[in-house]
C-alpha cells in the first residue's frame, strides 16, 4: 500500500484546526512525534489488558472497538472510520490496561501520536492546549451526550438513518453484524430496517 504521506500529515492538520488554530511551529513539534503505521485487515490494533501508548489517527480504512465479557460474548463499543481519532483514552490517561480490543475491519493507514510527548507539547503550547480543550469538549461532552440521548430517544431506523448520513457508504464497508452491535440492536432487527427502508425508497 502506497503511502501519500504529505497528504495524509495535511489532513491531520486540517483535523486539528478544525477545532482550534495551530501555529505553524507547533504544527512542526507534532509532526516530529508521529509515524505512520499499516494495518491489515483483522489486525489488533490494542488489546483488551494492553497499556495504550499512541493514539491514532485514521486516513485511511476502519477499525472497531469492542469488548468481550465473560461469556466470550463479544460487544461493539465504537466503530472508527477515516478522519476519526482511534485509542483508548481512559488507557492513556491512566496508564492503566484497555479494557477493550481495537481490530482493523479494512486495511488500514494510521498516523500514530506518541501521547506523552503528545502530552507535553500540550502542556508546553498555548495554541495545543486549546486546540485539545475544544476537542475534549466536542468530543466527550457534547458528542457523548448526543450519543447516550440518542440511544434513549430514537428509535434503531433513526440511529442507523443518522449513522448513514454521517457515512453513506458504511454499509457496504463494514459487516453488517458490526453496524448492529454498534448501534445497539442485532443483525436480524438491522436486516428488517434496511428491507424495510429499501421498500420505502
Amino acid at each position: 500500500m502506497t503511502i501519500n504521506k504529505n497528504k495524509y500529515l495535511n489532513e491531520l492538520k486540517l483535523k486539528f484546526q478544525s477545532y482550534a488554530p495551530i501555529t505553524g511551529a507547533s504544527w512542526e513539534l507534532i509532526e516530529n512525534i508521529v509515524e505512520f503505521q499499516l494495518l491489515k485487515k483483522g489486525e489488533i490494533l490494542l488489546r483488551n489488558g494492553q497499556i495504550a501508548r499512541e493514539i491514532h489517527f485514521i486516513c485511511k480504512g476502519a477499525l472497531r472497538a469492542y469488548i468481550t465479557d465473560k461469556e466470550g460474548n463479544i460487544y461493539n463499543k465504537n466503530i472508527f472510520l477515516e478522519g476519526y481519532f482511534a485509542g483508548s483514552k481512559v488507557s492513556l490517561l491512566q496508564q492503566t490496561p484497555s479494557s477493550f480490543t481495537i481490530e482493523a475491519l479494512e486495511d488500514c493507514i494510521l498516523i500514530a501520536i506518541n501521547y506523552k510527548k503528545y502530552r507535553e507539547l500540550i502542556n508546553q503550547n498555548d495554541d495545543l492546549k486549546n486546540y485539545y480543550i475544544a476537542y475534549l469538549e466536542k468530543n466527550w461532552v457534547i458528542e457523548k451526550e448526543q450519543r447516550e440521548i440518542a440511544l434513549v430517544m430514537q428509535n434503531a431506523t433513526e440511529r442507523y438513518l443518522d449513522l448513514l448520513a454521517k457515512h453513506p457508504d458504511i454499509s457496504h464497508r463494514i459487516p453488517l453484524l458490526h453496524i448492529a452491535s454498534h448501534l445497539g440492536i442485532t443483525p436480524t432487527q438491522l436486516s428488517r430496517i434496511r428491507k424495510s427502508l429499501d421498500k420505502n425508497s
